[in-house]
């Protein structure tokens, strides 16, 4: 195992990741294509964004998971550079993705990825922090200018992560996924005197989640190229 920045890396998880994802993935049927994808790594890199995206095969999970709720209508917190944005937007043809970015450059960068896959006319990329954008979304859901959500994808701030989950459960429909990325931390997420403000926002994600009765969820440890880390996985009930 090797660490490198602030990934911690081991050449089996990545050998595992490159395998499955190739033969899962194929180039002959994949969408979105691997050029798609590739693209918005790299143009994502040359602007300047920090490498933060999902993994290949973690984008592929969330593709998967909104297929599996049926989703036609998407909400994610934290667009970076529309990888993962893209991901959401392949699940369907019907699918409509609402996309919250904080930063105007990563929203710029984000939106030509997503024309480039075709994807432009799924996808709406708002500008704003995710707290008042949030607040704006549930004023047009509860006015019935918007449909409630199928499945929310979370990957912002952490600090922020419980009151993004507690607004995305009142806008969402019942049997509807709500998923936090980056929960485990390299397995700090355990320690309550952490210190650290990423953790405490994200142990009161959980522990909030684990005693709302509107929510069920359950923390998956995972590992990969994109180091040791895990998701919570929450439906609405």
């Amino acid at each position: 195992m090797t660490t490198s920045g602030e990934y911690e890396r081991d050449d089996r998880w990545t050998a595992v990741d490159t395998y499955s994802f190739s033969h899962l993935h194929p180039q002959h049927k994949a969408e979105p294509s691997h050029e798609t994808l590739e693209h918005a790594l790299s143009t994502s890199k040359e602007a300047g964004l920090p490498d933060i995206a999902v993994s290949p095969s973690q984008g592929k999970y969330l593709k998967l998971q909104a297929q599996l709720v049926r989703a036609k209508n998407i909400l994610e917190v934290g667009t970076l550079g529309g990888y993962s944005t893209i991901w959401l937007a392949s699940s369907g043809p019907d699918v409509k993705v609402l996309s919250i970015e904080v930063d105007q450059h990563h929203a710029e960068v984000a939106r030509r990825n997503i024309a480039h896959a075709g994807y432009e006319n799924r996808v709406e990329v708002r500008l704003g922090a995710g707290v008042d954008v949030l607040r704006e979304v549930v004023e047009e859901v509860r006015a019935g200018k918007r449909e409630k959500f199928d499945l929310v994808f979370i990957d912002a701030d952490k600090e922020n992560n419980w009151n993004y989950v507690d607004a995305a459960a009142g806008i969402s429909n019942k049997g509807a996924a709500i998923i936090v990325d980056n929960v485990v931390r390299k397995g700090r997420v355990a320690n309550p005197d952490s210190g650290d403000s990423r953790i405490e926002g994200t142990r009161r994600v959980i522990e909030n989640i684990g005693t709302d009765d509107r929510l069920d969820g359950v923390v998956l440890q995972t590992v990969g190229e994109k180091d040791y880390d895990g998701f919570l996985l929450s439906i609405v009930k």
